[in-house]
């Protein structure tokens, strides 16, 4: 007996230190593919399951690639209904369908932790839709159990423009009319359900050279909240804080809060200095360091928080200045731009960072070149909704491109999604006339892709 104790008690011994060493080293990041020179899918799966310690992702639509490729790989993912999409939710009919269609199909084999429904509704949406948020996930979450998926959580992720004031932490409070109108009604289904609150903290997007080392994780003194009586030695405390007090003042400090997206780019256009290889080698890496530490926030010192880095790799086609496409952690090829600790020992680099690739004249000079260079693809965008993209299917049918393979019984009709089909449909009247940029703009809906998605018996033309 005593020797069956103690092998237990040595194999248990054992067995929580390997779960205390994972835990201390996992990360999540945001997988965007707003790029034409992305990897596919299933070789981003692979690499983050076997050369780097990043345990959770977040994709931000309901990419059925993307779910088939992480199958199976024990990685949870965080995946995001478009915003879109939000109106047509308050139909449980349709709510059924969609998670029959789009979520059914994928799990539990993918393990889909939490469906986001919209993205940042209350910054970029009209109040209409906003109006909408919350009964469309709670229709949702209900969706979800009547299909049997009752381990699938549902939240929404905020910019912090949902804050009136964030600065001190302390006298923060969320804006009026979103307050009780729009969050206290969320917080409350995220409280019955056990969903987390998912906000999106940038200390970015508050730059200020004098604040440079607090923004950057670096050493500085510190910025002292009178009313708390509490120190802060970074920005991102300092944000989170500002959410939990804001939570507290509606009465629901007990809810879940994850740090959906925070970053740093590492390039920027001659008016962003900020954006350095060495400052978002700083921010990211101090963030790694913060959470792996699992110490929480000064008001929250006992809670660790989920936290997604964006992003996974730089994104040639994200619209807006040089800095929107230059926060990932990879480039296409998987060569990091600088190293913060996110590869396992064994692939890590000995140097702390790497040059980013020059920009400018001299064409792909210097820079790997995109295996076959001359195949290209017309996808559909990720925020492109369903509306649109059978808009497409519609348009491209009539115009006398073949489309029974996207019929029931067709080489490409699974899997039955709207995407999917489009994407076939798309590609194949781009192909047909003539692969020029503009064929493939379908209303600012589809962007050229340089990856093969044919699947099984389905074959993209090229």
């Amino acid at each position: 007996m005593n020797k069956i104790s103690s092998k237990t008690s040595f194999i248990l011994f054992f067995f929580v230190i390997a779960l205390f060493l994972h835990d201390v080293t996992s990360i999540g990041v945001n997988y965007g593919t707003l790029g034409n020179n992305l990897p596919p899918p299933a070789q981003v799966a692979q690499f983050i399951k076997d050369k780097t310690v990043i345990d959770r992702v977040k994709i931000f639509d309901i990419n059925p690639d993307i779910l088939r490729a992480f199958a199976n790989t024990g990685i949870s993912l965080t995946v995001t209904v478009p915003n879109g999409e939000i109106p047509n939710l308050l139909d449980l009919a349709y709510a059924r369908r969609y998670v029959e269609q789009n979520i059914k199909p994928h799990y539990p084999q993918t393990k889909i932790d939490v469906v986001l429904v919209g993205n940042e509704v209350l910054h970029w949406d009209t109040p209409e839709v906003q109006n909408k948020l919350v009964p469309a996930m709670k229709v949702f979450y209900q969706a979800l159990g009547l299909s049997g998926l009752k381990g699938i959580k549902v939240s929404s992720a905020h910019s912090l423009g949902i804050l009136l004031r964030s600065n001190p932490p302390s006298a923060a409070r969320f804006r009026p009319g979103w307050d009780v109108g729009i969050l206290a009604p969320m917080l409350q289904f995220l409280r019955e359900t056990k969903g987390p609150f998912m906000v999106n903290p940038y200390p970015y997007f508050g730059y200020n050279k004098k604040q440079e080392d607090f923004l950057l994780f670096r050493k500085n003194k510190g910025v002292y909240d009178r009313f708390s009586k509490k120190w802060y030695m970074n920005s991102f405390d300092m944000l989170l804080d500002a959410v939990y007090m804001s939570m507290v003042r509606l009465k629901y400090p007990d809810v879940e809060i994850v740090a959906a997206e925070t970053g740093w780019p590492s390039q920027g256009e001659t008016y962003e200095p900020q954006c350095t290889v060495e400052n978002a080698a700083s921010y990211n890496g101090g963030l790694m360091k913060k959470y792996n530490s699992g110490m929480g926030t000064p008001l929250m010192p006992h809670r660790k928080i989920e936290t997604y880095i964006f992003s996974l790799f730089n994104e040639n086609t994200k619209p807006g200045s040089i800095a929107e496409r230059n926060f990932g952690l990879f480039r296409p090829d998987f060569t990091p731009v600088y190293d913060v600790g996110v590869l396992k020992a064994k692939q890590a680099h000995p140097t702390p960072s790497l040059p980013p690739p020059k920009t400018g004249g001299g064409g792909n000079k210097g820079q790997p070149k995109t295996p076959a260079e001359n195949k290209k693809f017309c996808m559909p965008k990720v925020g492109a909704t369903d509306a649109q993209l059978q808009s497409n299917i519609n348009y491209v049918c009539s115009e006398g491109v073949d489309c029974t393979p996207i019929q029931v019984g067709g080489s490409c009709f699974k899997p039955n999604t709207i995407r999917s089909h489009a994407a076939f449909a798309m590609n194949s009247y781009y192909q047909r006339e003539g692969r020029n940029n503009f064929n493939c703009d379908f209303a600012g809906t589809g962007l050229v892709a340089f990856s093969d998605p044919s699947y099984g018996t389905c074959k993209f033309e090229s």
